[in-house]
């Protein structure tokens, strides 16, 4: 019960990084980078303390997904805090949460998986609710663009679900080994972007920005991320599936309450039905001992 509370604490504080993130007076891409490189370092340093043996032979075998995983990371964030600064917080995060039924439509092809009538009917349903979400009124709307922002949060579901699908390819990488090492790779392979494509100008970074984002690093990268894959090994899928809806939820609960942001009746069905979708998709279905006995 213990690990399922802090588990539940974890995501809920997620699901808070937008409040930061709209305080935060640098590029995506540099708050990116720097999130990358502070994250993965403070996960190396965990790793160092806590005495666990990294497995480099492993890391050398996976490289290639380790590196195409951190970049699709790096990128997912790029354009998840574009999100938020283009639309809603609630709108983002919901067009965010489209991802887990990306990685149910695309694992046939990619994981050779089975794909049963319940998860067509999720993808289905997560479609609906995206619909309803990109409200054909009001599109562009005082400092938003909710076309852009959702724009922005879609891409970066494709991208993070890229990061999912990835994982489910590495060999004999342990959690926290395999996030480690793609949060550096994250930031190694954003940095040359950063200089060649981007050229982002930054103008004096104020105190708020600099300390904020150490806390984005440090806390919501290093230190929860370290949280997360500790208390996740002693609960079971199903429930680390319902505890992760923490995140959104509270996500839209901070945009309404904190910064003022509403919803539309129909945006707010849309965005039960993603997150409806998403939990059908996720869940196994329960087996019936005695229908089951009947059948065999």
């Amino acid at each position: 019960m213990k690990n399922k509370l802090i588990l539940m604490t974890v995501m809920m504080l997620f699901g808070t990084i937008s409040l930061l993130v709209r305080n935060i007076a640098l590029p995506s891409s540099i708050l990116a980078m720097v999130r990358g490189f502070i994250g993965g370092g403070f996960l190396l340093i965990y790793l160092i303390t806590s005495k666990k043996t990294i497995d480099w032979k492993s890391v050398i075998s996976n490289i290639k997904l380790l590196i195409l995983a951190g970049a699709a990371m790096g990128f997912n964030w790029i354009l998840l805090f574009e999100a938020y600064k283009n639309t809603t917080v609630s709108i983002a995060t919901l067009s965010y949460y489209l991802a887990p039924a990306i990685v149910v439509g695309l694992s046939p092809w990619l994981l050779k998986e089975k794909l049963s009538s319940r998860k067509v009917a999720a993808v289905t349903i997560a479609m609906v609710g995206l619909v309803l979400i990109v409200n054909p009124s009001g599109l562009i709307e005082g400092t938003y663009n909710h076309v852009r922002g959702i724009t922005y949060g879609l891409m970066a579901a494709l991208l993070y679900a890229t990061v999912v699908l990835t994982n489910k390819f590495f060999k004999d990488l342990s959690g926290i080994e395999a996030t480690m090492i793609q949060l550096i790779f994250a930031a190694v392979v954003l940095l040359p972007y950063i200089v060649m494509v981007e050229k982002p100008v930054i103008n004096g970074i104020d105190l708020k920005s600099i300390v904020l984002t150490l806390i984005v690093s440090v806390f919501y990268t290093g230190t929860l991320y370290a949280v997360y894959f500790t208390v996740v090994k002693s609960i079971q899928g199903q429930t680390i599936a319902v505890l992760s809806y923490m995140d959104p939820i509270t996500a839209v609960l901070i945009s309404v309450v904190f910064l003022g942001e509403r919803m539309t009746v129909v945006q707010l069905v849309g965005g039960v039905l993603i997150l409806g979708a998403t939990y059908m998709g996720e869940m196994k279905k329960k087996r019936h001992p005695l229908r089951d006995a009947k059948q065999s």
